[in-house]
């Protein structure tokens, strides 16, 4: 192949100095790889306006390259404001906040399409933008979250703000933290149907020593308050431990025999079905009964019932006892109505 190619090349040579047709070009262009055509097409493009209008014109006809991603926009952000915010950059060809279809309210996002892929790659020089109070930032829309937050050192770069005044801003977090170091995206968190502050925020530097530098600062009152500053991870209470897969919380598997089957129920695995075993089998008690108590002694021996004789009253004529009888301790005796 390589002979091919080199004789190809000198016969061109020996010609008038061009190639015959595309189909030699096209020839040598195939084997090369991705770097090697972005490099010679950049050199041609530097050498030659012509081709650089035409690499221009191939890559801004598709959209990929001109559509960017916008997040971390305040819930009162319009579609207006979003592009105005980005009009410096270049003309928009469309731009427009998404809302949620239930509750009509912003889901914090937005799109931006710009005419050419020139005011894209001049937007994302600084993907950071303030609008309404809140840092957004973007990216292109083809690589979605997988831009520059999710790079693998954001959790030594991304800090979680704590005990906020409800007065603080986002501009006053912004310019207290920007101190340490370039901040790429950072906010106060806003409540969704008030817009009132949370008390709490989130800042992302661009480096970890920055933010490292904002831990260590003993210097943590704002807005009256002393603020908590810690990484956002830590936050969330990662503990370093995998978690459990979907569906709960792994339990060794307990030996069951096989027994009776329940009408109707389906048992998960392949074997004999598992349950309880009927009949089930008792171990009988022990021959040898138990000893009864031993019988305490009467400390007295017990005595018969002794009988005593009726006693009668005798009655005048009247109806009333002769004499009244006298008990305990001289009080009078009552006998029974008869």
């Amino acid at each position: 192949m390589e002979d091919l190619k080199k004789r190809k090349l000198d016969e061109a040579a020996e010609g008038n100095g061009e190639f015959a047709s595309k189909e030699e070009l096209r020839f040598l262009i195939e084997p090369l790889a991705k770097p090697q055509l972005v490099d010679l097409l950049a050199k041609l493009g530097s050498q030659y306006p012509s081709i650089a209008e035409e690499i221009k014109s191939i890559a801004s006809a598709d959209p990929v390259h001109r559509k960017l991603f916008v997040r971390g926009l305040a819930w009162n952000t319009t579609s207006e404001t979003l592009r105005a915010a980005f009009e410096e950059h270049g003309e928009i060809e469309e731009g427009a906040v998404i809302y949620d279809k239930a509750t009509g309210k912003s889901r914090g996002y937005g799109f931006i399409t710009f005419k050419n892929m020139e005011s894209t790659q001049h937007a994302l020089r600084a993907p950071s933008k303030l609008i309404d109070g809140r840092l957004a930032v973007c990216n292109l829309a083809c690589e979605g979250l997988s831009g520059t937050s999710s790079s693998p050192d954001l959790a030594l770069r991304k800090l979680y703000i704590g005990s906020l005044s409800p007065e603080v801003t986002t501009e006053m977090l912004l310019s207290f933290f920007g101190r340490h170091g370039d901040i790429e995206e950072g906010s106060v968190a806003y409540d969704k149907d008030t817009n009132e502050s949370r008390g709490f925020g989130f800042v992302t530097y661009k480096t970890a020593e920055a933010a490292k530098k904002a831990i260590d600062d003993p210097e943590k009152t704002l807005g009256g308050r002393n603020i908590i500053v810690k990484y956002a991870d830590s936050h969330k209470g990662k503990t370093g431990q995998p978690p459990f897969p979907a569906g709960g919380v792994p339990v060794a598997a307990l030996p069951m025999t096989p027994g009776y089957v329940q009408p109707g129920k389906a048992h998960i695995n392949s074997g004999p079905p598992v349950g309880y075993a009927y009949p089930q089998t008792v171990a009988p008690y022990p021959a040898a009964p138990y000893p009864s108590p031993p019988t305490a002694h009467s400390p007295y021996p017990t005595q018969g019932q002794v009988p005593y004789p009726p006693v009668s009253a005798k009655k005048d004529q009247l109806g009333l006892p002769p004499t009244q009888p006298v008990g305990m301790n001289n009080y009078p005796y009552y006998y029974p109505k008869q």
